[in-house]
């Protein structure tokens, strides 16, 4: 069932025979009566979290459930940024480790998810910044991850349109990743559920998860609108509905779910090649290959379940950044979009075994969940497949709150992606 390599040469026959031969991407089958291992949820945690399962441990009778179409949820509805300068150990742990994954997820996947390792400056706009910033350069030193605190100069060098002498917010420096940057959502989705479905497992669409059965305190499977599935292990995946799919395994989860917004402007030249995340006013921006500008900020202030975007969210973020970056203010706006995040009291994932023996949950990632994804399926693969954390997911159990062990990110950075 594997999948033929896309290369150079599979273009230039396909184009000879007019792309009449191309197979496709991934099956669709019907569920089959039971597998190994469910997980629910095909976006990008979900898929990776079944590619792991395969590539690591031979476990491929594996069923990857989406109420509705692969990739539908935050996989393709984020921002795309990618880095790893967390200042709590556990997190820097996880985050580099998905940004390792990143690097050469391309040739791994033989899907080109568009891996531009463009850098990330995380900008100093306030004294109290600059020494929090600097805390986190000397942090992620002693944790083998490469950054350093830059000067304004060197922030201008690097963003020639932005205006490092705002009234309000000055920049006076910035946290700069070299290695980090950004990928292509959707090709990520796309290239994880391809090489499932090369290894026979099954993703099926269309297939939304009704009930979690369960006997003696252990999970049996669950119930569907396509028909009851067994399994032996199963994994929830479902970003900014865990807390709906727990309900329904029995237990309660720390979260809650709130929208994240964000949006992106006409096309225009390139002016712009790092990605910027300016936290004192709340507001983020890249520009995309096909020149957009890429833009997100925080999330609503209440909780909610809404994919839509607002038009109240957009002015503030947008009245924020113009400060910072005066070229944008006669832009016009595309198009924008919410997603669904779920986020922890110390905004820090949560990836666990669950009070129903043979379940796990994977959740949490708030507004980081994209640059996790390969970081995320690997630490959840283990301990699907062996039912004990290993060294990645060892500090994010559900038991972390009742005693106290928090990973509070959010006092950490100031914000929380």
């Amino acid at each position: 069932m594997a999948r033929r390599r896309y290369s150079v040469f599979a273009l230039a026959r396909e184009a000879l025979r007019y792309h009449a031969g191309w197979e496709r991407a991934w099956n669709s089958p019907a569920p089959k009566s039971r597998y190994d291992v469910i997980i629910i949820g095909a976006g990008g945690h979900g898929l990776a979290t079944a590619y792991y399962l395969g590539k690591n441990f031979g476990i491929t009778n594996v069923a990857v459930l989406e109420k509705g179409w692969l990739g539908g949820g935050n996989t393709g509805r984020n921002t795309t940024i990618i880095r790893s300068n967390y200042l709590q150990d556990p997190s820097a742990a996880i985050y580099e480790k998905a940004r390792s994954l990143y690097e050469t997820m391309s040739q791994d996947l033989n899907m080109n998810v568009m891996f531009s390792p463009r850098g990330v400056i995380m900008l100093a706009q306030t004294e109290h910044e600059v020494r929090g910033y600097q805390r986190t350069a000397h942090a992620n030193s002693l944790q083998g991850v490469q950054t350093e605190f830059i000067s304004p100069a060197r922030v201008k060098q690097l963003v020639p349109i932005m205006n490092i002498d705002g009234p309000r917010y000055p920049v006076l420096g910035g946290l700069w990743q070299e290695r980090g940057g950004t990928a292509r959502h959707d090709a990520v989705a796309w290239g994880y559920a391809r090489a499932c479905s090369g290894m026979g497992m099954d993703i099926i669409q269309q297939c939304e998860v009704t009930g979690i059965r369960r006997e003696g305190g252990k999970v049996t499977g669950v119930t569907t609108t396509r028909g009851d599935i067994g399994c032996s292990k199963l994994g929830i995946v479902v970003a900014g509905h865990s807390g709906v799919m727990a309900e329904k395994a029995g237990f309660r989860l720390p979260i809650e779910s709130l929208a994240l917004q964000a949006l992106v402007s006409e096309p225009i030249k390139p002016c712009m090649d790092v990605v910027v995340m300016a936290n004192t006013v709340h507001g983020y921006m890249s520009q995309s290959d096909k020149g957009e500008m890429v833009i997100g900020g925080g999330t609503d202030g209440f909780n909610n379940y809404t994919q839509r975007g607002s038009f109240h969210h957009i002015e503030e973020t947008l009245r924020a950044l113009v400060e910072t970056f005066p070229v944008i203010s006669r832009l016009k706006m595309l198009r924008q979009w919410g997603g669904i995040v779920d986020m922890t009291g110390d905004r820090s994932p949560i990836i666990s075994k669950t009070p129903l023996g043979g379940c796990f949950v994977n959740c949490g990632w708030g507004t980081g969940g994209f640059k996790a994804i390969p970081g995320s399926g690997w630490a959840m693969a283990e301990l699907i497949a062996k039912g004990e954390p290993g060294p990645l997911a060892a500090e994010f159990g559900l038991n972390r709150f009742a005693e106290g062990r928090f990973i509070d990110e959010s006092v950490a950075a100031g914000v929380a992606h």
